[in-house]
C-alpha cells in the first residue's frame, strides 16, 4: 500500500499524539502537505511548551496537558510509537471508527510521494540486538555498494528517509515491537525477528500480544522471512504469517545449517539459503573474526544481517567487507582495558535478562555487575544458566534483592557483594569490588539485566561511570 491511498492532505483532520521524537516531525510534514493538525500532549512543562510554541508558528494547533480528549472532526491519529492502547484517546477513537497509525505507518503510507520508485525496506526486530543487525545490514549493503540507511528506531527519522532529499536503493529499518502495533499496513521486502523475551509486557497486555506485534514484520513479506533457529517462537511467528507467494522461511543458527539455513561450520559463516542447489551446496560468507566482538549472540546478530542482505540479492564479498568495516555502538560488550590480567568489559545496553544472559554465555570465568530497576522482570532462569560461569557477583541498583535471592536458590556458593547504594558513585566502588573478587584470566562484566533510570539518566551515562572506574583502577 502506497501513498495514493491518502492522495489528498488538503484540509484533512489529523491529529498527533505526542511531541517529542516522532511526534513533532508528523505534525510537520502533515501540516506542510496541507492536513490540518492538532497535537495533543500529556505532559505541560518547559520542553513541551517550547516545542508547542515552534509549531504554533508554523500554523500547528497543540493541547498540553490533554492527551485523553479526541479533536472534534478528528479523521485520523497518527501516535507517537510509546503511547500505550489502552490510553482513553484510542478507545475514543476506535468508537468514532477513526484509524490510527504510528509514525512507520506514516512513513511507509508516504512513500512513494514523489512519483519515484519507493526504496524496499529490509525489516528487523526482536528483544534484543535490533540496532546492531541493523547496523551490520547497512555496512553489508553499503559494502555491495548500494545507497541506504540504517533508519527507525535506530533514532534516523524514518520520515527523513522517505521524503528526503537522499535517494536510497533500499533501506535497512529496525522496528520496535511498539511502532509494529501501529503499522497495520506495513510490508516489508524481507523481515527478521531475532529472538523473543519477556518485555514491555506492561505496554502489550501479555507475552502472547508481544510477540504477535513482532510477528507483524514478516506480514507481506516477499522474499524472505528470517528467523532464530535456536528460538522456536520466532519460526512459530513466520508459520501463522501472510506472506506474499514464493516468500521463503530462512533460519539462522550458531550450528552447521541445513537447507535454507545460514550458519557456522569451523569458524566460517555460511550460506545454505540462498545458493544453488542448496541441499548439497553451501556458500562461505565470511569468518567469525570478521564480527566484532565475536561473541556468540553477535554472530547470531551478523547470520540474521547476512540473511536479509542476501535475500536482497547481496554478493558473498559485500557480506564480509561490510561485517569487517562495522563497528559496534557503544555500551554493547565493549572492551573498555586489562588490569592485572583481568578483562573489563561494559555491556550496559543489557537492560534486560535475555541480554544479559546473551553477554555472560560469551565468557568463561565472570565477575559480574548487575542491578538497577528490574521493570518486573524476575532472575531465576538467568542466573540458574549462568552459575557456572560465576567467579563472584556484585550487586548494585533498587531491585538487587531480586538478583540477590535468585543468586541464593541457584548459586549459593558464589560470592555476592551487596553495595547498598544508588548514588553513581556506586559504580567506582562496585569495580573496586569486583577487582578484589577477580583472579588472572577473568572478566569483570557490567551487564546489568536492569534498566538505569534509579542511579543513572539512560544506560550510556551508567556505561560511561563503568568505564570511568576502570580507568581509575588502571591510573
Amino acid at each position: 500500500m502506497g501513498s495514493q491511498e491518502v492522495t489528498n492532505w488538503q484540509g484533512k483532520r489529523v491529529t498527533v499524539a505526542g511531541l517529542g521524537v516522532s511526534g513533532i516531525p508528523a505534525a510537520k510534514v502533515l501540516h506542510g502537505l496541507g492536513a490540518l493538525v492538532t497535537v495533543v500532549n500529556d505532559g505541560d512543562d518547559d520542553r513541551a511548551r517550547a516545542q508547542a510554541a515552534e509549531l504554533e508558528a508554523l500554523g500547528v494547533t497543540v493541547r498540553l496537558g490533554d492527551g485523553a480528549t479526541l479533536p472534534e472532526g478528528t479523521e485520523l491519529i497518527v501516535t507517537a510509537p510509546g503511547w500505550q492502547p489502552d490510553k482513553p484517546l484510542f478507545a475514543a477513537a476506535a468508537e468514532a471508527g477513526v484509524p490510527v497509525w504510528g509514525d512507520v505507518e506514516l512513513a511507509w503510507r508516504l512513500r512513494g510521494l514523489d512519483g519515484r520508485e519507493p526504496a524496499p525496506w529490509l525489516a528487523v526486530t526482536g528483544t534484543n540486538g535490533k540496532t546492531t543487525t541493523v547496523q551490520m545490514l547497512a555496512s553489508i549493503l553499503k559494502a555491495a555498494g548500494l545507497r541506504t540507511a540504517a533508519v527507525g528506531n535506530i533514532g534516523v527519522s524514518l520520515l527523513d528517509a522517505v521524503l528526503g532529499e537522499e535517494r536510497y536503493d533500499v533501506l535497512a529499518v529496525e522496528l520496535s515491537s511498539y511502532q509494529l502495533h501501529w503499522a497495520p499496513s506495513l510490508r516489508a521486502h524481507s523481515g527478521a525477528v531475532l529472538n523473543l523475551a519477556p518485555d514491555h509486557l506492561d505496554w502489550h497486555g501479555s507475552m502472547e500480544a508481544y510477540a504477535a506485534d513482532k510477528g507483524r514484520i514478516y506480514e507481506g513479506n516477499r522474499v524472505a522471512c528470517v528467523y532464530n533457529v535456536a528460538d522456536k517462537a520466532t519460526e512459530d511467528l513466520v508459520r501463522t504469517a501472510d506472506v506474499e507467494e514464493g516468500c521463503r522461511a530462512v533460519g539462522f543458527t550458531l550450528g552447521a545449517p541445513g537447507p535454507s539455513q545460514l550458519g557456522v561450520v569451523d569458524g566460517i559463516l555460511v550460506d545454505r539459503a540462498f545458493v544453488e542447489n542448496r541441499q548439497k551446496n553451501a556458500q562461505e560468507l565470511a569468518e567469525i573474526s570478521d564480527v566484532t566482538p565475536p561473541a556468540p549472540h553477535n554472530i547470531a546478530n551478523a547470520l540474521a544481517a547476512a540473511a536479509l542482505a542476501r535475500a536482497f540479492g547481496v554478493p558473498p564479498r559485500a557480506v564480509r567487507d561490510g561485517l569487517r568495516a562495522f563497528t559496534p555502538d557503544a555500551h554493547r560488550i565493549a572492551h573498555v582495558a586489562d588490569v592485572d590480567e583481568v578483562a573489563y568489559v561494559d555491556d550496559s545496553k543489557a537492560t534486560n535478562t535475555h541480554a544479559a544472559e546473551a553477554s555472560l554465555a560469551a565468557y568463561e570465568s565472570i565477575v559480574w555487575i548487575a542491578g538497577g530497576l528490574a521493570k518486573g522482570a524476575t532472575f531465576d532462569e538467568l542466573v540458574a544458566r549462568s552459575a557456572k560461569r560465576l567467579r563472584g557477583v556484585v550487586l548494585i541498583g533498587a531491585d538487587r534483592a531480586l538478583i540477590r535471592e535468585a543468586l541464593a536458590r541457584h548459586a549459593p556458593e558464589v560470592p555476592v557483594v551487596d553495595l547498598d547504594r544508588t548514588d553513581t558513585g556506586a559504580m567506582l566502588a562496585a569495580v573496586q569490588e569486583a577487582r578484589r573478587l577477580a583472579e588472572p584470566g577473568d572478566t569483570v562484566l557490567l551487564a546489568p539485566a536492569c534498566a538505569s533510570m534509579d542511579m543513572f539518566a539512560n544506560y550510556n551515562k551508567r556505561g560511561d561511570a563503568f568505564a570511568e572506574a576502570v580507568r581509575e583502577l588502571g591510573a
